[in-house]
């Protein structure tokens, strides 16, 4: 029997409507409804460890069950995660500048926010030394720390970095592991980030309530991004001037300069940074949930397609207009029901597909990727044997599919076998138009690209300077992280029908080519593939 091609495959899933009212076609229907039991206020926002995550993940463990997916976690279709908690005390927390004598209190919340996300010391002393983005990047022979004494002292930096850097590896060395990683190096044993407008997602009166949401880390000492880290401040963009009175540097041209991604001077502040930070510990646990669809071929039974998504969201928080919900709608209910979505079409597929494909639904995304990272490190088939991720993550469908962003279509030849099926569906393949915004290493197919696997996560795309463009900046700006992230907001059905259909056609192209996905030549990211030789993981 013939393979099925990606166009045969598309007529497997039917065009809807473009609203969420009845009548809707049944395709439409039942993705929408994994997108209203997942959201609703019941969930209370999944956070990652709550009763509630779990109900949701035992929600898509049923529905990939009714599919007719096997089980493919340690624990039947769960993969359990450890995490250790914090819990921040504001009450019992101070961050001061101090200039000799002088001793200058910092408004928490409103000026700056302590970060959760390392193992805080309780109290830390020290100067403070500006070294421009923080970053060493020796491909491009920019290092912000040659010569710069950092040790036993606190770094301060600007978010972004030089203009002239590829979006991927400018993101990677600006990821919380690589950064921190070369300010170690250097001797420091904290960091004070300010933020760059550039790059800004939300405002800061917004983004600032998240200090108050548990943070989690992984209790794999292995998998901790920060070692070693006394000290996390981010610092409010419009209040940071302070810390550089009596440097002889002028803030707003320093912040023009950062914005626009140009050089930046080093230099150490007459002003030091004295911190209490108080938290309350704890653990929690939460799961994966991993399915399997077996493969048609023989052959290819020991080569796997993972397709992940994250589950969890954050649960529920400081009140914006009276609500504390934060049900995760489009961030991300949506693309765990194109996953379920996803494995309803392939498990009725004539025949399946050729590779077995792994339906992986993660926790603790919104906590560093964590569920992912854990996945990825200890996976549930052998690593040497995952081919490919597919991610998808807040794919936004507020307007007709007329291009996707693919995060990683450049690195990989994976870029190849999705320009083809966007051709055939008259739809265009864009490149990031918000490079500066980091998404290349914000989403779960980083953690598969940081094993040494081609990777991608997939959008509805637009251009840069667009309409459209600007209706995901006043989503961003007005629902993203927020509980008006919820059912009653602008979700064009018929977009959101259109980029599933491409991307069960994306899946199929990968699981059904004769080699498995390979690396560009000149991609940075081929450095982390394992040789051909290593022992397979196994774990199970």
């Amino acid at each position: 029997m013939p393979i099925p091609t990606p166009i045969a495959l598309l007529a497997l899933t039917a065009a809807v409507s473009a609203s969420p009212t009845p009548p809707m076609p049944d395709d439409a229907r039942r993705w929408w409804a994994h997108v209203e039991a997942l959201a609703s206020d019941d969930m209370r926002g999944r956070e990652a460890g709550t009763p509630e995550h779990r109900k949701a993940a035992e929600y898509v463990a049923a529905q990939f069950r009714a599919a007719g997916l096997q089980p493919a976690g340690t624990d039947g279709f769960f993969q359990p995660v450890a995490f250790r908690v914090r819990r921040y005390v504001e009450a019992e927390s101070r961050l001061e500048l101090v200039r000799g004598k002088t001793v200058e209190p910092v408004a928490l919340g409103a000026e700056a926010v302590f970060g959760m996300r390392i193992d805080p010391a309780p109290q830390v002393e020290a100067p403070l030394v500006f070294v421009g983005y923080g970053l060493t990047i020796p491909e491009t022979g920019h290092d912000d720390l040659t010569g710069v004494d950092l040790r036993g002292k606190a770094a301060l930096y600007f978010g972004g970095g030089p203009k002239d850097t590829p979006g991927p590896l400018l993101a990677h060395y600006q990821s919380r592991r690589e950064r921190w990683e070369a300010l170690r190096r250097a001797g420091a044993i904290g960091a004070v980030a300010i933020r760059n407008p550039r790059g800004e997602d939300i405002p800061w009166d917004r983004s600032s309530l998240t200090r108050f949401t548990p943070a989690m880390e992984l209790t794999d000492p292995e998998l901790v991004d920060t070692p070693g880290q006394q000290l996390s401040v981010a610092f409010n963009t419009e209040a940071a001037a302070r810390l550089f009175a009596d440097t002889g540097h002028d803030f707003k041209e320093l912040l023009a300069a950062a914005i626009e991604g140009r050089p930046l001077p080093h230099f150490a502040l007459p002003t030091g940074v004295r911190a209490k930070v108080a938290f309350e510990a704890d653990s929690r646990a939460s799961d994966n949930v991993v399915a399997l669809l077996p493969g048609s071929d023989p052959a290819l039974a020991k080569e796997y397609v993972v397709l992940s998504a994250h589950l969890d969201h954050l649960g529920v928080g400081e009140p914006i207009g009276g609500d504390t919900i934060y049900n995760g709608a489009m961030d991300n209910a949506s693309g765990i029901a194109t996953l379920i979505e996803t494995a309803r079409v392939l498990a009725n597929a004539k025949p399946r597909p050729r590779r077995p494909i792994v339906f992986l639904a993660v926790t603790a995304e919104e906590k560093g990727l964590l569920g992912s990272r854990q996945f990825a490190a200890h996976p549930t088939v052998p690593l040497d044997a995952i081919v490919a991720d597919v991610n998808v993550d807040m794919f936004s469908p507020f307007f007709p599919l007329k291009s996707v962003i693919a995060h990683g279509a450049e690195e990989s030849d994976l870029g190849d076998d999705l320009r083809r099926v966007a051709e055939s569906m008259k739809v265009e393949v864009a490149p990031d138009p918000e490079p500066e915004r980091n998404g290349f290493v914000r989403s779960d197919q980083y953690s598969f690209i940081r094993r040494g696997i081609p990777a991608l996560t997939l959008r509805v795309g637009y251009l840069k300077g667009s309409p459209e463009q600007e209706i995901v900046r006043r989503w961003t700006k007005e629902r993203y992280h927020a509980p008006s992230d919820d059912l009653a907001q602008p979700v064009d059905l018929q977009s959101a029908a259109d980029f599933n259909r491409l991307y069960v056609a994306l899946v199929v192209e990968i699981a059904n080519r004769a080699e498995r996905p390979q690396w560009r030549p000149a991609s940075f990211f081929r450095r982390f593939a394992r040789p051909a030789s290593a022992t397979p993981n196994t774990e199970r």
